[in-house]
């Protein structure tokens, strides 16, 4: 029997963790390899997203239903990211994971520039679509998109050629995806391996309190509130969506990055019988905007460092951390170690010592796989809401069981 993608994944991980725990600090020298996957993934996002966005932009048509479609869209986000935050600081309240940890030696740590909420949303539009290509700037580059293809919808006829050409480069960059994603399975295994080999037993086990914090903040979100907006919003069987968001959330897990799951992800909504229009709009939006795993991780390192410098977060101040968590994951960077950096806005905002960031950071990739592997399950419940609010959700398809599937598989 011919092994699917999906199975050539979990062989990846097992084999990779195995191979990390028996080769130790030698398994760096399989990390090249998975460099190289993530390169060649990171290679297609930006091209991806935009001829994606573009396209599904202008296919839209009428500038209302933009409207329509990005109004639901970046509410669901708010939403969700909401609860991510809540759960998050309920279960370190209740795990207390920084307590009785000693707090040994720290670095110090540079205070970050402060950046206005204002001064964000300004930080958003480009001075130079160039510039914000070349640095990858995911969140102008979306913008741009966004205005691009509004502009090429209200064009109409004339510009229906330039609509065409992105079109066309949208499906050459699904072809070139595929190439990349052969990649997969060999690149999960080089990346498991240099994780498990860095750092082993002996880190987990000092940290086990806080890493089990987060996989339980983040198991309860995707299996309560994304389940919950699936069965209730999109009326589809959350058990069909967990099967088929599998693929890209254990890209997800090993690379660390929603942005080098994004090919996986666009798989994953087709056989979710979501339509092209939304996925093409939604998905390269929910890379920057929908970050649940990193808004709820933040709550959860925030208690965790009051615990262990012996500060009791009051109600007013875990509000704050509520409300700055939410604003912070909007802005966060789709890469890994992207959270660790807005963690410091947060710690900032109820006046807790940047100097804990240090003790955290020395497991930052192993906690990294649960944020972004919440992040994908929320991109992907996103698509599967949004679409069947818009009407742009194919029931036969969703309900189709994965290994029926007639959508080409990459492996």
């Amino acid at each position: 029997m011919k092994l699917k993608l999906y199975h050539k994944i979990i062989i990846g991980l097992v084999a990779g963790f195995l191979a990390g725990l028996i080769l130790g600090d030698k398994a760096t020298y399989l990390k090249p390899i998975g460099d190289i996957f993530i390169r060649g993934l990171r290679l297609i996002v930006v091209p991806l997203i935009f001829s994606t966005l573009v396209t599904g932009v202008a296919s839209a048509g009428d500038p209302k239903e933009i409207g329509s479609l990005g109004f639901k869209t970046v509410t669901y986000f708010i939403v969700t990211t909401f609860f991510a935050v809540v759960i998050g600081l309920v279960v370190a309240n209740v795990i207390q994971p920084g307590a009785g940890l000693a707090l040994g030696e720290v670095s110090s740590i540079a205070h970050p520039a402060k950046v206005s909420p204002m001064q964000m949303i300004v930080n958003m539009v480009p001075l130079n679509p160039a510039a914000a290509f070349a640095k990858g700037n995911v969140l102008q580059i979306i913008v741009f998109a966004l205005l691009f293809g509004g502009a090429l919808s209200l064009a109409g006829d004339k510009g229906k050629p330039v609509a065409d050409f992105f079109a066309a480069m949208a499906e050459v960059m699904f072809k070139l995806s595929d190439i990349v994603i052969r990649m997969a399975p060999y690149g999960v295994f080089a990346l498991i391996a240099w994780t498990t080999g860095k750092f082993g037993m002996a880190i987990l086990l000092p940290m086990g309190k806080l890493i089990a914090a987060t996989f339980i903040a983040s198991a309860i979100h995707v299996i309560f509130v994304y389940s919950g907006a699936v069965k209730l919003l999109a009326r589809i069987s959350p058990l069909d969506y967990f099967k088929k968001v599998m693929e890209p959330a254990l890209v997800g897990l090993s690379t660390c990055s929603a942005a080098a799951a994004f090919p996986f992800t666009m798989r994953a909504q087709k056989q979710l019988g979501v339509s092209e229009k939304v996925s093409g709009f939604t998905l390269p939006m929910a890379l920057t905007i929908n970050m649940d795993g990193t808004a709820l991780y933040q709550s959860v390192g925030a208690i965790f460092v009051a615990n262990i410098y012996g500060v009791d977060l009051s109600l007013a101040q875990q509000s704050t951390i509520v409300l700055t968590a939410v604003l912070a994951s909007i802005g966060t960077a789709s890469i890994p170690g992207g959270g660790l950096i807005m963690l410091t806005l947060v710690l900032e905002s109820v006046g807790l010592p940047l100097e804990g960031i240090a003790i955290v950071a020395g497991i930052d990739r192993i906690l990294d796989m649960f944020r972004t592997t919440t992040n994908i399950f929320g991109d992907n419940s996103a698509g599967l809401v949004v679409a069947a609010l818009e009407n742009e959700l194919d029931r036969g398809i969703a309900a189709t069981p994965l290994s029926d599937m007639e959508i080409e598989d990459a492996a």
